[in-house]
């Protein structure tokens, strides 16, 4: 059994304890949240026996084996080395921390400690990426020329943290993009240059609470990534469309096929040369139950663990590129080694 920690209670944490339920090995011992209101609520929902707001306590109970931390951006490194130093395993949500320096710090206390680290990128698990996965190792579209990804949403409206430099640093590259960097890198292969452009195209925004915010950062950026023997990636990311993607869009185009996900064609399509578009079927499985499963199976030892860790410094370093690029008016930059 792993007994788990959960700390935070935004809404991503729904998600997680969504994930967990279900699988018999996992048990959350208790929420934490700086608003002990919060947390208590959220216990009671998903039938968590503890609730608390204090953090450090939660981390070093006796019955907990391993910390999900779905907090703010700028708390993940404090947080994750004081796990990681308590000896705890540690899923991390995305991104990482706010910038490279900390996801290095981050993964310096893992080694030193031994302790497990993974960062949470959901959009791995659903099922049309797991099913295009597959067929791009079986050849379904041939040799991949171009790919272009789109993450674009109407944008956070439930807290100002979001749309300040200081916590959010990237913006929208950091808290949404970041998705389709990781993404990319996993099915593609490591970004070597990025040439891009950002914008604050919303100079304010209205909070669901009535409260008007400036926006310190980039909402849009449009970014072209190289990727040493693989395709020209084309990245557009939004946070200001009222009707933007499901999650996500991909598309990818071959020299013997096309692939679709997430489009108006459904979750995933499929054409090859002087074919028809194939809608394959898909399990309708939960992929946060596939992500949880995973993360506990590997704490358990019965399959080799993932350890993202490296991941979520390596879309940091895109993203860090994207910026430098954007500085620089869109020239060319190479992205720094992890």
């Amino acid at each position: 059994m792993i007994g788990i920690a959960l700390i935070g209670a935004g809404f991503i944490a729904d998600y997680h304890l969504g994930g967990l339920q279900g699988i018999p090995e996992a048990a959350v011992r208790v929420i934490a949240s700086r608003t002990p209101q919060r947390a208590e609520d959220l216990a009671r929902r998903f039938g968590v026996p503890d609730a608390t707001g204090d953090v450090a306590a939660a981390i070093r109970r006796p019955d907990v084996d391993a910390v999900l931390i779905t907090t703010p951006d700028d708390s993940h490194e404090t947080l994750a080395i004081e796990a990681l130093t308590a000896g705890r395993a540690v899923l991390l949500q995305k991104p990482m921390a706010t910038d490279s320096k900390a996801c290095r710090r981050i993964l310096a206390a893992a080694e030193r400690t031994g302790c497990d680290l993974q960062v949470s990128y959901m959009h791995r698990h659903f099922e049309e990426v797991v099913a295009a996965r597959a067929m791009l190792l079986g050849g379904a579209a041939g040799a991949v020329a171009t790919v272009r990804q789109r993450n674009a949403t109407p944008g956070p409206d439930w807290g100002d943290w979001f749309f300040r430099k200081d916590r959010v640093g990237g913006g929208v590259v950091l808290q949404l993009g970041i998705h389709g960097i990781d993404l990319v890198e996993d099915l593609f292969g490591p970004v070597a240059a990025v040439s891009a452009r950002t914008a604050t195209v919303l100079p304010q925004r209205t909070l669901r609470d009535g409260r008007v915010v400036a926006v310190e950062n980039a909402d849009t950026a449009f970014a072209v990534y190289e990727i040493d023997g693989g395709p020209l990636v084309h990245h557009e990311m939004s946070m200001i469309e009222r009707a933007g993607t499901d999650r996500f869009r991909m598309e990818i185009y071959g020299t013997g096929g096309t692939l679709w996900l997430r489009t108006e064609r459904g979750l995933l399509a499929c054409a090859t040369d002087g074919g028809d578009w194939i809608v394959p079927d898909l399990p309708s499985a939960s992929p946060g139950h596939r992500q949880h499963r995973e993360w506990i199976d590997s704490l358990l030892g019965h399959i080799r663990s993932p350890r993202t860790g490296l991941a979520g410094l390596r879309s940091l370093l895109v993203a860090e590129a994207v910026a430098r690029s954007a500085a620089a008016g869109g020239a060319r930059v190479i992205v720094e080694k992890p």
